[in-house]
C-alpha cells in the first residue's frame, strides 16, 4: 500500500509541477502582448538646462565665442 501511496504522490506533484508552468506560460505572454515596445528611442530620457528630466532631445546651440 505504501507503494501506492508514493506513486499517487508523485502524479499528483507532476500536476501541480506542469500546473505552475502552464501558468506562467501564460503569464509571459500576456505580457508580451501588453507590452509597449522597448525600442531604446522610448527609453531615453534627457536633461535640460535648468536639471529638468525631459523625453526630447536638447536642441544644439552653437558654443560661444568669448573674446
Amino acid at each position: 500500500m505504501a507503494k501506492s501511496q508514493a506513486t499517487f504522490m508523485k502524479k499528483q506533484l507532476e500536476k501541480t509541477r506542469l500546473k505552475k508552468k502552464e501558468e506562467k506560460e501564460q503569464r509571459k505572454q500576456e505580457r508580451q502582448q501588453n507590452s509597449t515596445g522597448g525600442s531604446l528611442e522610448s527609453m531615453m530620457a534627457y536633461v535640460n538646462e535648468f536639471g529638468e528630466i525631459v523625453s526630447e532631445p536638447p536642441i544644439p546651440t552653437p558654443p560661444e565665442k568669448n573674446n
